[in-house]
């Protein structure tokens, strides 16, 4: 029953996030037919990475890593008005110090604009335009931020599925400016107005989150007091993760530094192969973390490490029997769903090729990057955030190491490869690690699991192929082969006896 409720959850958090990756490729579709990729295109995904910066500090990164533990300690121990009191405290604190960061981005963007955009340089245009997005965009960190606190105290209450839906609204915002505003202006004027729409899509991300809030019985207003235990023991816990975020950041600068020096178009590429990528990521893989890491709190909070390896368990074999064939059918059909998604008004042919290459292997990492989030996850709810930052930088010198041997190999497809390769290590160490301090979690049943898995993604990267070459016709071949290969996964998985298929059958039942 734990199981089924856990999947139902689950559940929630990939329904929301599906309606807004839906969105979301709604608008990368438009914004592939306005600037393709192009240099409009690089110094908008290049600008829009600076506040991402701070977006994985302040929001989905070390602070609600640090946070949601803590919150999940004073839900279990103390009383409402205490907790009402402690997220007042942790709001104000997170404001002021959002609100600087902002002043500050907006001073030092032509600083953040050279260290980003380091292969920008020769091309005056190209850097101020970068400049100038960087500006635009920057207050954007302050509500998304905040809504990604909201995100963090709503998961933590077994709320998921408005918080999952919410990221639509910026989707939402965006779509809204190139179908109606955009056509008005020229291209200069164009790409900065999609950065304005940016910053309305992310208020409209916060209120609805808060109005969700408020209907749970909980608010937020300003109550300054910096020597709370609990901002003392957040602040605790976030500095060595923000040490592991570094490294996550680094990585993705080492990329981008990369990408802007090999050809143009090259930045766009990573950013729309990532973006196909993070779909079943986020459906399947982030929606675990997410439950996991609130489980696996309350688990914790409970001294109840039996209830922690069952989550952990669990959640590693059901990514592994959703992302394994997710990553075969990518690897298999990435080329004609890309073509499918974007070759449409200044995108290119060549240009899906370029995207297609990093995204064959951005997908061989799938399961590795959200094992990695699990694993973290179960580290991070004992507090422990310290040994994730080990891993992380291992990891991260490893994918420096290999961004300088492959980029010259491989081109673009070279940094995507260096990414999967990294992930996979960081996740071995991390097993290592884990398996020391907590003991057996089941990793012979894992592993068990995961072959009957992979047997059933070959069959559905083989179905999808077939299926991909009966036609010429992409809005046919492509939603066909889809829907045929995850057919033929059921079935294999069905003949194979998959446990994990029985226990979602058994939900939906429900």
């Amino acid at each position: 029953m734990e199981h089924k409720i856990f999947v139902k959850n689950v559940g929630k958090i990939s329904f929301g996030t599906m309606l807004s990756r839906i969105f979301g490729y709604i608008r990368d579709m438009l914004v592939a037919y306005f600037f393709g990729t192009g240099v409009f295109a690089d110094a908008f995904y290049v600008a829009f990475k600076v506040p991402n910066l701070f977006r994985r500090v302040f929001g989905e990164g070390s602070f609600s890593v640090a946070f949601m533990p803590v919150f999940c300690e004073y839900l279990h121990i103390k009383d409402k008005n205490e907790t009402q009191k402690f997220l007042n405290i942790v709001f104000t604190a997170l404001f002021i110090i959002l609100f600087m960061i902002s002043v500050f981005g907006v001073f030092f963007a032509p600083t953040f604009a050279r260290i980003i955009a380091w292969g920008f340089t020769d091309d005056t245009e190209k850097i101020q335009l970068t400049i100038d997005l960087i500006r635009l965009m920057f207050p954007f960190i302050l509500f998304i931020c905040l809504a990604a606190f909201l995100l963090a105290i709503l998961n933590t209450l077994y709320s998921f599925f408005i918080p999952a839906l919410a990221p639509s609204m910026l989707s939402f915002s965006e779509i809204f400016y190139m179908l109606t505003v955009a056509p008005l202006f020229v291209s200069k004027s164009q790409i900065k107005g999609l950065a304005v729409s940016i910053i309305v899509g992310s208020i409209l991300h916060f209120f609805v989150q808060y109005l969700k809030l408020k209907s749970l019985g909980w608010h937020l207003k300003f109550m300054l007091d910096l020597k709370h235990p609990g901002i003392k023991k957040i602040a605790v816990l976030m500095l060595p993760s923000l040490v592991g975020l570094s490294a996550d950041q680094i990585n993705a600068f080492v990329d981008n530094i990369c990408a802007t020096l090999i050809s143009r178009g090259a930045v766009s590429a990573l950013y729309y192969s990532n973006r196909v990528m993070q779909l079943p990521l986020a459906i399947f893989g982030l929606a675990f973390a997410a439950v996991s890491l609130t489980s696996m709190s309350k688990a914790y909070a409970q001294k109840d490490i039996d209830a922690l390896k069952s989550s952990l368990n669990y959640s590693i074999r059901f990514i592994n029997f959703t992302l394994f064939p997710a990553a075969a059918g990518l690897m298999t059909i990435g080329l004609p769903i890309i073509k499918f998604l974007f070759e449409h008004g200044k995108f290119s042919c060549a240009g899906s090729i370029m995207t297609n290459n990093a995204l064959f292997y951005y997908s061989l990492g799938l399961p590795a990057y959200a094992s990695v989030k699990i694993f973290a996850n179960a580290f991070y709810s004992f507090q422990d955030t310290k040994t994730p930052i080990k891993t992380s930088i291992w990891a991260m010198i490893l994918h420096i190491f290999l961004c300088m041997i492959m980029i010259r190999l491989m081109d673009v497809g070279g940094l995507a490869l260096a990414t999967a390769l990294s992930s996979y290590f960081n996740f071995m160490l991390l097993v290592i690690y884990l398996r020391k301090r907590i003991g057996r979690f089941g990793l012979r049943l894992i592993i068990f699991s995961s072959c009957k898995s992979f047997i059933s993604s070959i069959i559905t990267a083989i179905v999808a192929w077939d299926v991909c070459k009966v036609s010429d016709n992409l809005f046919v071949s492509v939603p066909v082969a889809i829907v045929l290969s995850l057919a033929a996964f059921i079935i294999s998985s069905y003949i194979l006896k998959s446990d994990e298929l029985k226990i979602l059958k058994s939900t939906f039942v429900r």
